[in-house]
């Protein structure tokens, strides 16, 4: 492996990105990676694509995505004023798992992070997913909140 660039997703890396997130037993479930792609995953990349503060990832080599994440840049009045990096649908490539690149892509999210003025980054993760949450724990995220969500 080169040295992985990372960088904006673009709409032809869509089937990849689709790929990674139905990578595992819980996206096996709810992502379709039939082609052409559903028409859903095109309008939501053109939605974070013009949203200023959503930033979809990719992680590269050789040309081919070996990873993904999107951050969303929250401004928030609580903390005075304090803005939020949120990371989402982090994925890496199964034959490069293990060998750093997890670790590489936070440092480059948290970065990021930092660069556009968030004083917090926070993400969840499933509890169905334990090795993803002993990682972010080894990064030094804790669990300091309790995730609620209401399925629509």
């Amino acid at each position: 492996m080169t040295s992985p660039q990372f960088r904006r997703a673009t709409a032809a890396d869509l089937p990849a990105i689709v790929a990674l997130l139905a990578d595992d037993p819980l996206g096996a479930a709810r992502e379709d990676t039939t082609i052409p792609l559903n028409q859903r995953y095109l309008a939501a990349f053109a939605a974070l694509d013009a949203d200023p503060n959503q930033l979809l990832a990719v992680v590269v080599d050789d040309d081919a995505v070996i990873g993904c994440l999107q951050l969303s840049f929250i401004p928030g009045l609580s903390r005075t004023g304090m803005w939020r990096g949120q990371v989402e649908s982090v994925r890496i490539h199964r034959e490069h798992r293990g060998g750093g690149l997890g670790q590489a892509m936070f440092t480059w999210a948290i970065d990021t992070c930092r660069a556009r003025g968030c004083d917090l980054v926070q993400l969840t993760t499933d509890r169905a997913r334990p090795d993803a949450l002993r990682f972010y724990e080894r990064l030094g995220f804790t669990a300091s909140h309790i995730g609620m969500k209401l399925e629509l």
